[in-house]
């Protein structure tokens, strides 16, 4: 086995690798989960004052 037959079963074996992710993360399941986790980063944490950077107030 030389070193192209290996390049090429490393190719197709990362391609069929690639394929599988974007099927997994495209699928109707995924969708619910991944609309709430888009979400995660706009809501505020309850109970905690927004922290202000005090060096951009300062002259």
């Amino acid at each position: 086995m030389d070193i192209n037959t290996i390049r090429g079963i490393l190719t197709i074996t990362l391609m069929i690798a690639f394929l599988g992710l974007f099927i997994w993360a495209w699928s109707s399941k995924r969708k619910e989960t991944f609309d709430k986790l888009s979400q995660l980063p706009l809501e505020e944490d309850e109970g905690q004052a927004p922290e202000i950077d005090s060096r951009s107030e300062s002259c």
